[in-house]
């Protein structure tokens, strides 16, 4: 059971929430706090005040006064109006943390909606019902308004949904789950739309695929230095302390540990004085991920936690608009983490070209059984290229283009949810790249002697020939590079490799 209070989720509970279908609960403490922030809505709307979002249209239409008797309509055709996402869907885990990220925002007590909105966001969250929400349409500013728009739908009992591995509409899954539609009061159609949750729900779910392929990304690394009978004493400890980094020291440090007591590594001057940079300087540029990773996981788990909404409601019924729907924030943190990770692919690809060129080492070309009648990786090589490739297309910066709308009234964005979706987009790719490179190196340590690998890579060796056999003649790659993939996808390195080292 995850408890909620809008101000402590953790990328722990996140996860068990996410892949766990663990219990979501709203803390009671922090419930008062919203009904708080509730009644002084209801005040706004009794005394016709004019403040934004209430008593008033939105964007442009902020200066159109609105009927008090009208109230209640404003948020039903704000939700309606606002709902015109297009292209794919967002896969059901992002839409399942999105209700979860809105539903933790709001019960920090700032946005002044019913408790029962959170209740039913809640509900929809552990009776596995999730919105259809289409990826494209959001700007990033006023929050992801078209994205939380079509979240927003299920709650009054529109939209589509996906409810037990089938797609239906909204009502009909309500009803299976005896769960009732709600109609929107003043302000709490804008308190579920205005918002940061599809950047950052697709932001924390790339950063933790990020983590766990940065990690793979080292384990695969001290295959090919194997393969390629590398020079451990780039990975030495004096030399990571020399600079200074933490990130890089670390990474020298488990390659050491990956490393230990193989034969198959080699001493400076041994083989080569040197390696080439892909090898040599491995810590450096992996470590250097980390330092972006590090970075991009202190300004999500800021957000998870973050009030988004405008106007925003205080104590003593300060009511003030302002702009923490912006997105800037979480859109430079994903355009780094897209310039992070499309390295690890980068340097990867070349790691993948040595083990494959003949010019390049002393293996047989393209690592094939029978050099010429069957062409081996030589096309796996040429895949990684093309995905890193694709990967520097993905990686221009999505936070560098700013379009104005509502009549020039929203006249800077954050395109923070195209950054999220490409970042999403280059992971996927530096991971198979990875899984190119690892059965690349798999067959370069058989062709050295896998009786002299490193006992930790062993054990990985060994597992990963259960996924992608050895390759004694010419198949069908495609088949193997997906099932390495999968097989990365799934990898856990806290519990396969971390006691080993």
């Amino acid at each position: 059971m995850v408890v909620i209070t809008g101000h402590t989720l953790t990328f722990e509970e996140i996860k068990r929430v996410l892949y766990k279908d663990e219990i979501v609960v709203v803390s009671k403490e922090s419930m008062k706090l919203v009904e708080k922030a509730r009644a002084a809505v209801e005040d706004i709307v009794n005394k016709r005040k004019v403040v934004y979002g209430i008593t008033t249209g939105f964007g442009k239409f902020s200066d159109v006064l609105i009927h008090q008797n009208d109230v209640t309509k404003l948020q039903q055709n704000l939700i309606l109006s606002h709902a015109c996402g297009v292209g794919k869907p967002f896969s059901e885990i992002v839409s399942r943390a999105m209700l979860l990220l809105r539903a933790n925002a709001l019960l920090k007590g700032y946005s002044g909606v019913r408790p029962i909105v959170i209740e039913r966001l809640v509900e929809l969250m552990n009776n596995n019902i999730h919105p259809i929400i289409p990826q494209q349409g959001s700007l990033g500013a006023s929050g992801d308004l078209a994205p939380m728009a079509h979240l927003a739908l299920v709650l009054i009992g529109q939209g589509d949904v996906y409810y037990q591995g089938e797609k239906m509409t909204a009502n009909m899954a309500l009803s299976k789950a005896k769960i009732s539609p709600i109609t929107l009061e003043a302000k709490e159609g804008l308190a579920l739309i205005n918002g940061t949750q599809a950047m950052t729900a697709v932001g924390v779910i790339g950063f933790l695929e990020a983590e766990q392929i940065a990690l793979c990304s080292e384990i695969t690394a001290s295959l090919t230095m194997q393969g390629l009978q590398g020079i451990i004493d780039a990975f030495d400890e004096d030399v990571h302390k020399a600079r200074g980094y933490p990130e890089q020291i670390e990474v020298a440090r488990r390659m050491r540990a990956y490393l230990k007591n193989s034969k198959l590594v080699t001493s400076q001057g041994e083989l080569r004085v040197q390696d080439a940079y892909s090898l040599r300087c491995i810590p450096q540029v992996h470590g250097a991920t980390w330092q972006a990773l590090n970075y991009i996981k202190q300004k999500l788990e800021i957000e998870v936690n973050a009030a988004t909404d405008n106007p925003l409601i205080f104590d003593h019924g300060k009511v003030i608009s302002g702009g923490n729907f912006h997105g800037q924030p979480i859109a430079l943190a994903l355009d780094f983490m897209k310039v992070a990770m499309a390295e690890l692919a980068n340097i990867s690809e070349r790691r993948i070209e040595r083990l494959v060129n003949p010019q390049l080492n002393n293996l047989p070309p393209f690592l094939s059984s029978e050099p010429g009648l069957q062409s081996g990786a030589m096309i796996m090589q040429y895949c990684a290229a093309s995905l890193v490739s694709e990967n520097k297309t993905l990686a221009h910066p999505a936070s560098v283009d700013s379009i104005p709308s509502s009549a020039n009234q929203e006249d800077h964005v954050s395109m923070g949810t195209i950054a999220a979706r490409h970042a999403y987009d280059i992971i996927q790719n530096v991971r198979r790249v990875l899984a190119i490179e690892c059965i690349c190196a798999l067959q370069a340590v058989e062709y050295r002697g896998v009786g002299k690998m490193s006992p930790v890579t062993r054990e990985f060796y060994n597992k990963a020939r259960e996924v992608v056999p050895t390759i004694t003649e010419d198949r069908i790659f495609s088949k193997d590079i997906e099932a390495m993939n999968q097989w990365l996808t799934t990898f856990d390195w806290d519990k396969e490799i971390k006691p080993l080292i």
